[in-house]
C-alpha cells in the first residue's frame, strides 16, 4: 500500500484486486493510527466516503465506465466549500460555519466519484507558510515531526505523505501548493491562474489565488487536473477553454525541450545543498537532449515586497465581510462598533489581523500610490520579464523553496518567514503554472524543484517533470510516518 497512487489503485479496482470500500476502510483506519502525530485532518466524512465508496463498488460490478479518480481517498483543504460540512479556514471565525453549496472543483469532483475521507489543515485563511498559524495548532511532517509540513497547505501535503490520503486539493496564493509539497517529499501543482475555478475558494487574494493538486507522483497530478479543470461561468477569471486530457503530456522524451534557469532564482538565502540538487536535475536534463538556457528574471528580487503589498490589500477587503454580524464567530459587545472591534480581535488569529492591517495601511488614502499602486506597476515589470524569458525557454526550471522543511519556531519574526517565499510568489504573481517534484534529499528531508510554464503551458511542464520523476524512482518514497500494513 505504500506507494499507492490514482492510477494504481484505480488499475486494481478495475480488475477486482480490491474493492473501494476495502480501500477506503484502510485508510480511515491508517489516518485514525496516525492523526495523534501529524494532525493533518480538521474534520472527517467516514460514513459519506464509504458510502460513495460502495456505489463506485457497485458500478464497478454492472460493468458500468468509471473515472480514473472514482472510489479513490483524498482529502480536500478547509478553506474549499463542501456542502453541509464545516469549513473553517482554520480559523476561530468559522470555527462552526457549514458551507451551504458545494465548489466548482466539488461539483467536478463529485462528477469523478471521488472519495473524500475530510478537510485538512491549515495556516489560517491560508496566510502563512508553515501550517503554525492555524487556530486548531498545528500540522507535522511525516518526515520529521519535530519539522513544519509547509504552508498554507501543509495538512494536504501531510495526508499525502503520512498515506492519510492517496490525493489531496490544496490551494496556492504564494506558494502554498508547491511549497508544502516540497517539503513532504510530494507533487504539487499550480496551474494558470484562471484553469480551475475559484468559486467556492474561501477567499484570500482574489487575482493570486488558485486550486490544485497534491499528489505522490505527476501522472496523479494530472488525473487531479483533469477532473478540476474546467471553464465555469460563475468566475469571472475562469478562461473558457477545450477541456484538455493532460496525461497526452506525459513523455519521457525532452529531446530539444529549451529550460531557462535564471540566475535570480538562485542568489542569496537559497541553500547550496538545494541549488546543488536543482543543478544535478539540470544536468540529467542536457543528458537526455534538452537545451539549457540562462535568462534573466531581474523583478525576482522585488517579487516578495510586491506580494506583501498585494496580497494583504486584498486579504484586507475579502476579509471585511467576517464582522460577526453575517455569519461566523461573534463576540457580544455595547454597540454594534465595540462588537466589531471585540468579534474581529478575538476571531483573527496574530498573523490575519497583521495582514489585515497592513492591507488597509497600503490602501489608505495617503499611501495608495506610494505603495500599492507601485506594486502593481512592478507586477507588470515582473510579467514582461517572464514573457522576455519564455522567448527564449519553453520551461524555467527553479527550486520550490530555499531549502528543506524547516523546524517548528525556527523564525522568530514574520518577515523572515516572508522572505522564505522568494521561490514560489513571482509564479503566482504572473498568473503562471508551475509544479514542484521531489528532486534530492539532504539530512533525510526531501528538497523540491519547479518547472514553471508560460500562461496554460501545463503540459510543457508536465512533461518535463514526468521525465525526470521516471528517470529517479528513488526519489518517490514513503515518508517514515506514512508506512501502511500490506
Amino acid at each position: 500500500m505504500n506507494q499507492m497512487t490514482i492510477h494504481d489503485l484505480h488499475e486494481k479496482l478495475l480488475a477486482k484486486e480490491l474493492s473501494a470500500v476495502e480501500l477506503t476502510k484502510t485508510f480511515i483506519a491508517h489516518r485514525d493510527a496516525a492523526e495523534g502525530e501529524i494532525h493533518a485532518y480538521l474534520s472527517t466524512s467516514d460514513e459519506a466516503a464509504l458510502a460513495k465508496a460502495a456505489a463506485v463498488d457497485a458500478k464497478i460490478a454492472a460493468g458500468e465506465p468509471v473515472s480514473d479518480m472514482a472510489g479513490i481517498p483524498g482529502a480536500i483543504k478547509d478553506n474549499i466549500c463542501i456542502k453541509g460540512e464545516t469549513c473553517t479556514a482554520a480559523s476561530r471565525m468559522l470555527e462552526h460555519w457549514v458551507a451551504p453549496y458545494n465548489a466548482t472543483v466539488i461539483e467536478k469532483l463529485e462528477a469523478a466519484d471521488y472519495v473524500s475521507l475530510g478537510k485538512t489543515n491549515l495556516d489560517e485563511f491560508a496566510m502563512g507558510s508553515s501550517t503554525e498559524n492555524s487556530y486548531f495548532g498545528p500540522s507535522r511532517n511525516p518526515w520529521n515531526t519535530e519539522c513544519v509540513p509547509g504552508g498554507s497547505s501543509g495538512g494536504s501535503a501531510a495526508a499525502v505523505a503520512a498515506n492519510e490520503a492517496v490525493w489531496a486539493l490544496g490551494s496556492d496564493t504564494g506558494g502554498s501548493i508547491r511549497q508544502p509539497a516540497s517539503f513532504c517529499g510530494l507533487v504539487g501543482l499550480k496551474p494558470t491562474y484562471g484553469l480551475v475555478s475559484r468559486y467556492g475558494l474561501l477567499a484570500f487574494a482574489s487575482s493570486l489565488d488558485q486550486i490544485g493538486p497534491i499528489v505522490k507522483d505527476v501522472t496523479d497530478a494530472a488525473i487531479v487536473l483533469n477532473a478540476i479543470a474546467g471553464h465555469d461561468p460563475r468566475d469571472s477569471t475562469s478562461i473558457p477553454m477545450e477541456k484538455k486530457d493532460y496525461k497526452e503530456a506525459l513523455k519521457t522524451d525532452v529531446k530539444g525541450l529549451r529550460i531557462g534557469v535564471p540566475d535570480e532564482f538562485f542568489g542569496p538565502g537559497i541553500k547550496e545543498e538545494t541549488k546543488e540538487a536543482v543543478k544535478s536535475a539540470l544536468a540529467f536534463y542536457e543528458k537526455e537532449g534538452a537545451e539549457i538556457v540562462p535568462v534573466s528574471i531581474p523583478h525576482i528580487k522585488s517579487g516578495v515586497s510586491v506580494y506583501y503589498i498585494i496580497a494583504p490589500a486584498e486579504a484586507s477587503s475579502n476579509l471585511a465581510r467576517y464582522d460577526g454580524v453575517g455569519f461566523g464567530f461573534r463576540m457580544p459587545g455595547e454597540d454594534i462598533v465595540d462588537m466589531y472591534i471585540k468579534t474581529r480581535s478575538a476571531g483573527f488569529g496574530k498573523e490575519v489581523k497583521r495582514r489585515i492591517m497592513l492591507g488597509n495601511y497600503v490602501l489608505s488614502a495617503g499611501y495608495y500610490d506610494a505603495y500599492y499602486l507601485k506594486a502593481l506597476k512592478v507586477r507588470h515589470l515582473l510579467k514582461d520579464d517572464f514573457d522576455r524569458a519564455f522567448a527564449q525557454c519553453d520551461v524555467i526550471a527553479a527550486p520550490s523553496a530555499s531549502g528543506a522543511a524547516f523546524r517548528f519556531g525556527a523564525f522568530s519574526d514574520p518577515l523572515s518567514l516572508y522572505m522564505e517565499d522568494i521561490c514560489t510568489v513571482p509564479v503566482n504573481l504572473v498568473g503562471a503554472p508551475s509544479i514542484s517534484i521531489p528532486v534530492g534529499f539532504h539530512d533525510g528531508m526531501p528538497l523540491g524543484m519547479q518547472l514553471i510554464g508560460p500562461a496554460l503551458g501545463e503540459e510543457r511542464i508536465l512533461n518535463a517533470a514526468y521525465a525526470f520523476e521516471q528517470a529517479h524512482p528513488e526519489l518517490t518514497r514513503t515518508a517514515p510516518k506514512g508506512e501502511m500494513e500490506a
